[in-house]
C-alpha cells in the first residue's frame, strides 16, 4: 500500500506564511505519477489548492490562490510542500494531501482522480 502523511499545519496570523509537507511511502510508490492538495473546511466542499506532477514538475494552482500558495517537490526525500503565503481568513481548513496515478496534460484537480489520501493538517489563521 501507500503512506501519506501531512505536517506542518498549526496557528498562524492573517498575513503570515506556513509550509506543509506531504511525506509518501510504501511499496507502490513507484506508481505515483502526481500529488496533489485539497483543503476542506467544515461546511464547504472539498477543494484543490494545487497539484504537481512528480515526474517533469508541472503543476496546476487554481486561480483564486495562485499568487499565494506554491507548490513543490523533493524527489529524494518523497515529499511534496505546499508553502502558503499571505494566509486570509477564508484559508483555515484542514488540509489534505492525494497521490495519484496516470498522466493528463496538466495534473488534475478533481479529486477523483486521486487514490490515496492522507489524515490531513489543521490550518487555522487569526484575524
Amino acid at each position: 500500500q501507500l503512506q501519506v502523511v501531512e505536517s506542518g499545519g498549526g496557528l498562524v496570523q492573517a498575513g503570515g506564511s506556513l509550509r506543509l509537507s506531504c511525506a509518501f511511502s510504501g511499496f507502490r510508490i513507484k506508481e505515483i505519477s502526481l500529488i496533489a492538495w485539497f483543503r476542506q473546511a467544515p461546511g464547504k466542499e472539498r477543494e484543490a489548492v494545487s497539484a504537481i506532477y512528480f515526474g517533469d514538475g508541472s503543476t496546476n494552482t487554481p486561480r483564486s490562490v495562485e499568487n499565494r500558495f506554491t507548490i513543490s517537490k523533493d524527489n529524494a526525500k518523497n515529499t511534496v510542500y505546499l508553502q502558503m503565503n499571505n494566509l486570509k481568513p477564508e484559508d483555515p481548513a484542514k488540509y489534505l494531501c492525494a497521490a495519484g496515478r496516470g498522466i493528463w496534460e496538466m495534473p488534475p484537480l478533481e479529486d477523483w482522480e486521486y487514490d490515496w489520501w492522507g489524515q490531513g493538517t489543521q490550518v487555522t489563521v487569526s484575524s
